[in-house]
C-alpha cells in the first residue's frame, strides 16, 4: 500500500515505512513497556481543549506565504477563506502508545504490531483511518461510563456529542486561531516549538507551545494527524464531505511529521492518505464534537 500525500497541484509524493511513535494527556511513561500501556483508562483520559466559536481563515496562497502550495489556495479568486465554526474541543496532544494500546487491550482491536512498538508516551503511529476512529468510538463509550469523566465533558457526551476525529477546518483553527499565521505559534519557524527535520518523533506535549493558540502542543511535526474530511479541492465545504466517496477517496491529514522539511509543518499545509494507510509518521488526536 502506497501514502499519498498531497504537497502541491497535481504533485503526489510517496513515502514508504520510516520509523514511529505521544503522551495523552496525564501519562508520559518513556520506555514503559507494553503492560504500563493497558493501565486503567482513567490515567489515559484526554485533556479537551475548548476552542471556542467564531470565525477562522483557512488556507493561503504565495501573495501571503511564498511557501504556499496550489493546493491550499481557496479559490481562482483569493487565497485564503473565512469559515464560522461553532464550539469543539480538540484534545491537546496527540494519542499516545500507552492509550492506544490501553485501547487494544480493552477491545481485542487487531493493531499493526508495529503501534505498540515504541515508547509508551509517543504519538502512536502506523494506524489507519479506521483505526483512528474505531479508537473514537471506545474512548466515547469509555468517557460516558467514567464517573471521572470532567463535568463538563460528561455534560456534553449526555447530550448527545460525539468523540471523533477533526474536520479539516476543525484542525485549522485549533492551529492558527483566528488569525492568518504560518505556523501555530506565529510567522517564523521554530525548532523549539515542533519536532520536524529530525530522525524520530517525541514523547507528545515535550516540547510546549505557549504561543500557539489554543496551548495545543504538536499541531506542527511529531506525526501526520487524520481528520475526518476526505480530501477535495478548495473552497472547503463540509456539506459536501460525502460527495465522491465511491471514488477513491483519500483523507485528509494535517500537521507535518518529524521527518517533513518545514514547508510542510506549516498550518495551512494539506496532506492526503488512502484510509488503509499505516506508516510510521501518521497518528492522530481526537475531537468532542456535537452531533
Amino acid at each position: 500500500m502506497i501514502v499519498r500525500a498531497w504537497v502541491g497541484a497535481g504533485r503526489l509524493a510517496t513515502r514508504g515505512p520510516d520509523l514511529v511513535g505521544s503522551c495523552l494527556l496525564g501519562l508520559c511513561l518513556v520506555g514503559a513497556p507494553l503492560a504500563a500501556q493497558t493501565q486503567p483508562t482513567a490515567k489515559l483520559r484526554p485533556e479537551f481543549v475548548a476552542i471556542g466559536p467564531g470565525p477562522m481563515t483557512m488556507g493561503a496562497d504565495a501573495t501571503r506565504d511564498p511557501q504556499a502550495f496550489d493546493n491550499e489556495r481557496w479559490s481562482a479568486a483569493q487565497g485564503e477563506g473565512t469559515l464560522d465554526l461553532p464550539l469543539f474541543y480538540l484534545s491537546r496532544t496527540e494519542v499516545t502508545v500507552a492509550a492506544f494500546g490501553a485501547f487494544v487491550a480493552a477491545t481485542g482491536a487487531k493493531a499493526d504490531p508495529r503501534a505498540l512498538d515504541a515508547p509508551a508516551a509517543q504519538p502512536v503511529a502506523f494506524v489507519s483511518w479506521p483505526d483512528a476512529l474505531a479508537y473514537c468510538r471506545w474512548l466515547e463509550a469509555t468517557l460516558k461510563a467514567s464517573s471521572g469523566t470532567a463535568p463538563e465533558i460528561a455534560q456534553h457526551l449526555r447530550d448527545g456529542w460525539r468523540v471523533t476525529l477533526p474536520t479539516e477546518a476543525q484542525w485549522e483553527k485549533a492551529a492558527r486561531g483566528g488569525d492568518h499565521r504560518r505556523y501555530p505559534w506565529g510567522d517564523t519557524p521554530r525548532r523549539d516549538r515542533a519536532n520536524y527535520e529530525s530522525a524520530a518523533p517525541v514523547a507528545a506535549g515535550q516540547i510546549a507551545c505557549p504561543e500557539c493558540a489554543y496551548g495545543l502542543t504538536d499541531m506542527a511535526g511529531n506525526v501526520w494527524e487524520w481528520t475526518r474530511s476526505p480530501y477535495q479541492p478548495y473552497p472547503y465545504d463540509e456539506a459536501d464531505d460525502r460527495s465522491g466517496l465511491e471514488a477513491d477517496a483519500l483523507w485528509v491529514m494535517r500537521g507535518g511529521a518529524f521527518n517533513d522539511p518545514v514547508r510542510l509543518v506549516r498550518a495551512s499545509a494539506r496532506g492526503a492518505a488512502e484510509p488503509g494507510a499505516r506508516r510510521a509518521f501518521i497518528g492522530f488526536r481526537v475531537a468532542l464534537v456535537a452531533r
